[in-house]
């Protein structure tokens, strides 16, 4: 008998000691506190754990942005509400096949936005971890973030390097309007291609830290 096919597809990249994300930013580091052969004498025989510590900069994996991250004073991990973050419909948005690299406004016409998750499926996650991933990578446009701001979307993610244009100086207005109007940024998606355009619920919680404003997520969706 064939098992059942999972309702749950996993977005996330899977972070590793380390893994580099973003290339100029450090990469994790994972080492021991307590190993398990030095706890078996805190505990009864048969018993031990294994206790280790992780540094690594927010920005590592699969990781969502707050308001924090962009704006001093903005809303950050720790204030952000679930609804926001979680149970979202999804509506994908699929520019493979694209002949440029930045998804301008027109790719949102049409469609009735507010309240959803709009997930940016470029398939540059074939690429991540890879020196490829850092040139060339899609991103969305100025005209592209604004159209989203104005159609009341609930988050973007995208499954690329970053959801600006990295290549073209300092400027990162996806960022700046987005985040200015308390939209969360998921960057490094992975597997948008197992969901359908419509349908699905995302899902992408960050721990709540104070001050601070970019943090790993499990991103997935719950497919009906």
């Amino acid at each position: 008998m064939q098992a059942p096919a999972s309702r749950f597809v996993d977005l996330s990249q899977e972070i590793s000691a380390g893994l580099v994300t973003y290339p100029g930013l450090p990469a994790p580091v994972i080492t021991p506190h307590l190993t398990r052969a030095d706890s078996r004498s805190h505990y009864s025989e048969g018993t031990e754990f294994a206790m280790d510590t992780i540094t690594m900069i927010g920005n590592t994996g699969t990781y969502l942005d707050s308001p924090f991250y962009r704006y001093d004073g903005g809303v950050d991990l720790a204030g952000l509400p679930l609804e926001a973050l979680a149970d979202l419909p999804a509506h994908v948005f699929r520019s493979e096949q694209a002949s440029g690299r930045g998804i301008p406004a027109s790719a949102f016409d049409g469609r009735d936005l507010n309240g959803t998750a709009v997930l940016l499926h470029t398939g540059w996650d074939r690429r991540f971890a890879t020196a490829a991933y850092a040139n060339g990578a899609p991103f969305l446009t100025g005209d592209g973030a604004r159209a989203l701001v104005a159609a009341g979307v609930a988050l973007v993610g995208i499954d690329s390097l970053n959801i600006d244009d990295t290549e073209s100086g300092g400027e990162r207005p996806a960022h700046s309007l987005l985040l200015a109007a308390g939209i969360p940024v998921v960057e490094h998606l992975t597997g948008l291609s197992g969901l359908p355009d419509r349908g699905a619920r995302f899902f992408a919680v960050p721990p709540r830290v104070r001050d601070f404003g970019t943090f790993p997520v499990r991103a997935f969706a719950l497919l009906s």
